[in-house]
């Protein structure tokens, strides 16, 4: 495949904060990096973040927005062995993914299925390795327990539930509003909450007949951490992603004690290449037949052209979307 000597991406204006479409030299892959030709790139609430200068990118990482990509293995460095030119595969990325050209280090590569197209499957890898390692890994959720996903429309949310699913579990998710409701009815979740009508907890204990929820999948924080140890089943584990309600709460930790929970947290981003590299294979093994079969699908809320990233971001911010926003860059 022939490289060009340039590739477009998004940079940030340092004073305006305002997304723009820029062009850089393209450097070939070395190592065991593979070069991606970007398809189309998934949107995430740390973009918007790293935009604000409050999520800073880790040293060793690319200064360009976007963590996920889709598309076709472009070239591949000296030391690659699992891709070949030409392979669709879907990446969590060191930064970078805001543009039509992306490299990444091998491991870190899922393969697309050929039911799944590259522009939906840019809403894969981010939602698979959180849900992945937060829900399975560190909460060790079981066959037969029962999963509380908060913000189960969101594009983590609506992987881990159809993920919890498959894996044997009952699904209880919260959204706002009817519409969202629904569509997750439809993804097969045993209990749907509006939480703008409904108080999560008092539904949820009595779905559970009094039990209480084995694992709780959180992104909201703030108030919600009290509630969610009001509603933990005896060795319960609740795991946060993010704290959109806030870090600060009061909480009575007597609960805690005496349901013995476990209060887990975890952020992607810093952890290793080893580390992803580990998750993704995890992945591959466990669900990539479910991705083949169609049992188990990105949901795609809009897509929009590379060059309309700030209204993509905005979207985001507004909360209205279903599943993943994301930037095609062809």
């Amino acid at each position: 495949m022939h490289l060009p000597a340039t590739f477009k991406h998004i940079s940030v204006n340092p004073e305006s904060k305002s997304l723009v479409l820029n062009e850089s030299v393209l450097v070939p892959p070395e190592g065991r990096d593979v070069l991606i030709k970007v398809s189309a790139a998934g949107i995430n609430r740390a973009d918007l973040l790293q935009r604000q200068g409050l999520y800073p990118a880790p040293a060793d990482a690319s200064p360009i927005l976007g963590l996920e990509v889709a598309g076709v293995v472009a070239a591949v460095g000296s030391d690659v062995t699992q891709w070949q030119v030409g392979d669709r595969v879907c990446a969590l990325v060191h930064g970078g993914g805001y543009a039509n050209y992306c490299a990444i280090r091998e491991d870190q590569c899922l393969l697309v299925p050929d039911n799944i197209e590259l522009e939906a499957a840019a809403g894969l890898p981010e939602a698979l390795l959180t849900a992945w390692h937060n829900v399975f890994e560190r909460a060790q959720l079981k066959p037969g327990e029962t999963l509380l996903v908060q913000g189960g429309s969101s594009g983590i949310g609506s992987i881990a539930v159809q993920m919890a699913k498959l894996w044997g579990a009952k699904v209880i998710a919260t959204a706002g509003g009817a519409e969202k409701c629904r569509r997750l009815r439809d993804l097969g979740v045993d209990l749907v909450i509006d939480y703008r009508e409904q108080d999560f907890e008092i539904v949820a204990k009595d779905f559970t007949e009094g039990r209480g929820v084995d694992v709780i999948f959180d992104m909201v924080g703030g108030d919600y951490i009290q509630k969610h140890i009001n509603l933990a089943a005896l060795e319960g584990r609740i795991v946060n992603i993010a704290y959109q309600n806030g870090f600060v709460a009061e909480i009575h930790f007597g609960l805690v004690l005496m349901k013995r929970l476990s209060l887990l947290a975890s952020t992607l981003r810093p952890q290793s290449f080893d580390a992803k590299a580990n998750m993704a294979r995890s992945i591959s093994q466990q669900f990539s037949a479910a991705l083949s079969q169609g049992t188990l699908s990105p949901v795609i809320d809009s897509v929009y052209p590379l060059a309309d990233a700030e209204k993509a971001q905005d979207a985001m911010a507004r909360g209205q979307h279903f599943g993943k926003i994301v930037l095609r860059t062809e």
